[in-house]
């Protein structure tokens, strides 16, 4: 190997080592800031009170101190001299008098020592000089000791001392070191600001200045849904202080006012989180359109996709411009794509109701609105009916499908059934009650989950009073609540529950248009949420599906318990349905089905679209009358009957 190569490699070793070093002595920085930090403050404040003025109240209160303490020593030896004086009595009164002087002299001592204590608080000593008194108050006598040879161990107490003394300085030395940071090259601007800021070094060092003296934050963890920080809480720190002290955190860092900040208890006692949203988890995912079983939505925070599931009761709130129509458009895409889906509109505004017209039924005037929701209340009271032993729900199926029921905009429909009558005009007997149109849809919300009939409720102004977008009665019985931006906490607390402000369900301060919260339980985090975009054009493209209307079962009246056929039709106003002379019972259609090749109650109700309690009735009823068998293994089959043939 030539000298040159071995140069080289002891170079690029020295690197290395250097490297090493420098790493390592960054890395114990942030450890020793906090002591090297409150050594440099309390040396500041030493030195800016050693001011001329100062030395001079400490002289003079020397001065006066060295004083009284010579009276005080005069007068106390000649009130000695005096006592032990042969013929002076107790009672003499140059005895008495020199007793007094000493009392008062001594008192006078106390006076001037308590001054010069304060004058010498006025004017301390630098913080250097205090550090070799302390550590010269333990090494002098140690070394005096240990040179008398009565310390067997040696001369540790200077040793030791002088290993306090290197340690100090090294703390010090450490604790000052400025570190560079390194900021990762993707971060925006204000993120490379904010990761500086956030670290011990620069923390540390204006903490103080902003009464956050005794925190100690980490270096800055960039997460798909911005900056996380840890903090270490000293003295009487806790995590909820820290929350309370928002105001001041944002400017020691220099934070925008409207940068979402979340302030939580760390994984100890002793710890505390800081996370900065400054990017969200859901940039890059296409939320453009909609498709079958599309999320609704997904997560700025985890990047999660957020679901809605189909048949829940929901309401659905935002001001003008939130993007609260495209939003909710998915849902109602999902509600009617299925075939045991069907969707209903009622929407007085008319603008939403006739995007769906080619696959909802839709009511936009009073008289439809009024029509439709009795039609919903009937079908709701015969599906309870329907609902057998032992189950919660109606089970849905094609023949009586799930019916989500869309309100556009609840005010109006609050103020349509509030219409009055016309001013001089009487009640005459058949008039339409209008505010029957509030009564189905509040016995809806309350009695109609199980008939499998949901309310989705949306409105601009989400206030329960008499101008208000929701009836209290409506919004009790709701679950899922979304809100896009709202205008006022008040909404919120209207919309989430009142405990909405101290839990963070603060929709009042959302962007527009398309970000929402959804409070789907009481646990769930208040998480903001991109909605899915979908537009009238998009509606107005997707598919023809049936659409629902009531109609009578005929086999009602004599106690069948099927369902009552429905009327599914592409234009309600042109097309009638021939409604059949006689439906199937239950019976007839488990026996058929038991003939076709179902051998057991559940293939039988696949086929049929029948609930398993209703077959299992009629499995009973057609064993007993001997038109089925039940073969050892459970198998049903029909019993094949034998026509009898005369000779």
């Amino acid at each position: 190997m030539d000298l040159k190569a071995v140069s080289t490699k002891i170079a690029d070793g020295s690197k290395h080592t250097a490297g090493t070093i420098t790493n390592t002595l960054d890395t114990m920085a942030p450890t020793f800031a906090p002591f090297a930090a409150r050594w440099d403050a309390e040396a500041d404040r030493r030195r800016q009170l050693r001011t001329p003025e100062n030395l001079k109240r400490l002289m003079e209160a020397q001065k006066n101190h060295a004083s009284a303490r010579s009276t005080a020593a005069q007068a106390k030896a000649r009130r000695r001299n005096l006592a032990h004086s042969p013929g002076v009595g107790v009672l003499n009164p140059e005895r008495r008098a020199a007793r007094t002087a000493d009392k008062a002299a001594r008192q006078h001592a106390r006076e001037t020592l308590a001054k010069l204590k304060e004058a010498k608080t006025g004017y301390p000593t630098t913080l250097k000089a205090r550090a070799i008194q302390a550590h010269a108050v333990h090494a002098v006598p140690g070394a005096g000791i240990s040179a008398l040879g009565w310390d067997q161990a040696g001369a540790w107490p200077v040793a030791g001392s002088l290993a306090l003394i290197a340690a100090n300085v090294a703390a010090l030395v450490i604790g000052r070191r400025k570190v560079a940071v390194s900021v990762e090259d993707e971060l925006s601007a204000e993120e490379r600001r904010l990761v500086e800021r956030l670290h011990p070094s620069y923390w540390v060092q204006h903490a103080d200045e902003r009464g956050l003296g005794g925190t100690v934050t980490t270096p800055a963890q960039v997460t798909p849904a911005g900056l996380v920080s840890t903090v270490r809480l000293d003295g009487k720190w806790t995590s909820s202080m820290l929350k309370g002290k928002q105001e001041e955190i944002r400017a020691l860092i220099g934070a925008r006012t409207d940068l979402r900040m979340e302030i939580k208890a760390g994984s100890h006692g002793d710890r505390a989180t800081i996370t900065l949203r400054t990017r969200s988890a859901a940039e890059g995912i296409g939320l453009i359109g909609w498709e079958p079983g599309a999320p609704w939505g997904v997560d700025t925070i985890t990047g999660e996709p957020v679901q809605v599931p189909l048949g829940r009761r929901m309401l659905i709130a935002g001001t003008s411009g939130s993007g609260k129509s495209w939003s909710t458009r998915a849902l109602l895409a999902e509600g009617s794509e299925y075939p045991d889906h069907r969707l209903v509109v009622i929407d007085p505004k008319r603008v939403e109701a006739i995007n769906w017209q080619h696959r909802a039924r839709t009511a936009i005037g009073i008289e439809d609105v009024l029509d439709l929701t009795d039609e919903l209340v009937a079908e709701m009271h015969e599906r309870l009916e329907l609902i057998p032993r032992g189950q919660d729900v109606v089970q849905i199926s094609p023949e009586r499908p799930r019916i989500t029921v869309f309100i556009d905009e609840g005010a109006e429909v609050i103020a349509m059934a509030k219409k009055p009558r016309a001013k001089g005009s009487k009640e005459e007997p058949g008039d339409p009650d209008w505010s029957r149109i509030m009564e189905n849809l509040s016995t809806l919300a309350r009695m109609a989950r199980a008939a499998e009939i949901i309310l989705i409720w949306a409105t601009q102004k989400p206030t329960m009073d008499a101008k208000g977008g929701i009836d209290p009665q409506i919004s009790a019985q709701i679950t899922y609540r979304a809100a896009l931006a709202l205008s006022t906490s008040g909404e919120s607390r209207v919309v989430f529950g009142e405990d909405a402000t101290e839990k963070g369900w603060h929709a009042h301060e959302l962007p527009m248009p398309g970000v929402a919260l959804l409070r789907s339980g009481p646990k769930v985090q208040p998480h903001p949420i991109n909605t899915r975009a979908f537009s009238p054009a998009d509606v107005i493209a997707l598919p023809d599906r049936p659409v629902w209307r009531r109609q009578e079962s005929p086999a009602r009246s004599a106690g069948a318990s099927d369902p009552a056929p429905l009327r599914l039709v592409k234009e309600p106003a042109a097309e009638v349905l021939t409604q059949p002379t006689k439906a199937p019972t239950n019976r007839e259609k488990v026996a058929a089905a038991i003939g076709t090749g179902a051998t057991t109650v559940a293939d039988v109700a696949n086929v049929t679209g029948i609930n398993k309690g209703s077959v299992s009735k009629a499995v009973k009823q057609l064993l007993d009358a001997g038109q089925i068998r039940k073969a050892e293994d459970g198998a049903l089959s029909v019993v094949a009957q034998v026509k009898e043939v005369s000779a």
